[in-house]
C-alpha cells in the first residue's frame, strides 16, 4: 500500500508540474502578445491601443474607397486615350523602291480614333487621314494596308 500511494502522489506532483509548465508557456506567450501589441506605447492602457489600431482600420478603409473612386474614374477616361497602336509598311508603285509608304492606326480602348497613310512617290508624298469608330472607317472607305494597321493595332499593337 505504502508503493501505491507513493506512486500516486509521484504521478500527482507530475501532473501538477504538466499543468503547471502548460500554463506557464500561455502566461509567457500571452505577455509576449501583449508587448508587442503595445511596444512604443508609454502611458497607454491595452484599450487605447486597440482603439487606436480600429481607428487607424476605419481611415484605411475609407481611404480605399475613396482610392477605389479614382481608380474607376480613371479607367473610364484613359478607355478614350490613344492606347493600340498598329503599322503597315508596304509599297505602293512599282516605279519606286523599298516599302516607304505606311500606314498607321492610333487607337483608343473603344477601337476608335484615326488611320493615316504616308504614299510615298518619287513626285512628293501624300498624307490621308481618316476617322475610325468601333474598329470601321466612318465615312470613307478603307485600303487593305489600313484595314491591316487596325486589326495589328486591335490584336498585337505591331508592324507588320
Amino acid at each position: 500500500m505504502v508503493f501505491s500511494s507513493t506512486l500516486l502522489i509521484t504521478g500527482i506532483a507530475i501532473g501538477f508540474l504538466l499543468w503547471l509548465s502548460i500554463i506557464s508557456a500561455l502566461l509567457i506567450r500571452m505577455i509576449s502578445h501583449y508587448n508587442r501589441l503595445s511596444k512604443g506605447v508609454t502611458k497607454q492602457s491595452l484599450l487605447d491601443v486597440l482603439e487606436s489600431i480600429l481607428s487607424s482600420l476605419q481611415d484605411i478603409k475609407v481611404r480605399s474607397v475613396a482610392l477605389e473612386k479614382v481608380t474607376r474614374e480613371l479607367q473610364v477616361d484613359g478607355a478614350l486615350h490613344v492606347q493600340r497602336i498598329g503599322i503597315v509598311r508596304f509599297n505602293p508603285f512599282a516605279d519606286t523602291g523599298g516599302a516607304q509608304s505606311f500606314s498607321i492606326a492610333l487607337l483608343d480602348g473603344k477601337n476608335s480614333g484615326i488611320v493615316m497613310t504616308s504614299l510615298y512617290a518619287r513626285a512628293g508624298n501624300r498624307w490621308y487621314i481618316k476617322e475610325i469608330v468601333s474598329g470601321k472607317g466612318k465615312d470613307l472607305a478603307l485600303s487593305k494596308e489600313e484595314e491591316a494597321a487596325i486589326d495589328n493595332a486591335k490584336h498585337i499593337g505591331g508592324i507588320s
